[in-house]
């Protein structure tokens, strides 16, 4: 593994973390907007050991799938397709109170328990 490979490994480790601190915290938007980020860094982590070079400086977790050859399940792919549409909202929020309702504790919930599932499954790809 290579050691840019390893440091988007350890961000995203620490983000998926840091969505767990947000769920129990309460603050289940947080929790979304890190989940996207974690697997984010995974697919950027992923893009460095295929490609041999630094990822592209986007957001867009469907765009990364692309650009390498990615083992995930089709339920994992759509999660990531649903993921990708809520992180323009947690990270531009226009209205607080109706990204609060939004995401709640039972979709911050899977969100989080389905990232935490791709961000293993992206890992043991590159290891």
């Amino acid at each position: 593994m290579r050691d840019e490979t390893a440091e988007w490994i350890t961000q995203a480790e620490y983000d998926i973390d840091t969505a767990k601190a947000m769920f129990k915290a309460g603050r289940y938007m947080y929790c979304v907007f890190m989940s996207h980020l974690a697997i984010e860094k995974s697919l950027k982590a992923i893009v460095v050991e295929c490609l041999g070079e630094a990822p592209p400086k986007t957001h867009n977790l469907i765009y990364l799938l692309k650009l390498c050859k990615v083992e995930l399940s089709d339920s994992q792919v759509r999660f990531i397709a649903q993921l990708n549409t809520a992180a323009v909202a947690t990270r531009y929020p226009d209205e607080l109170k109706m990204l609060i309702e939004q995401y709640p504790s039972s979709i911050a919930e899977k969100y989080l328990e389905n990232a935490r599932e791709v961000v293993k499954c992206l890992k043991q790809q590159v290891s």
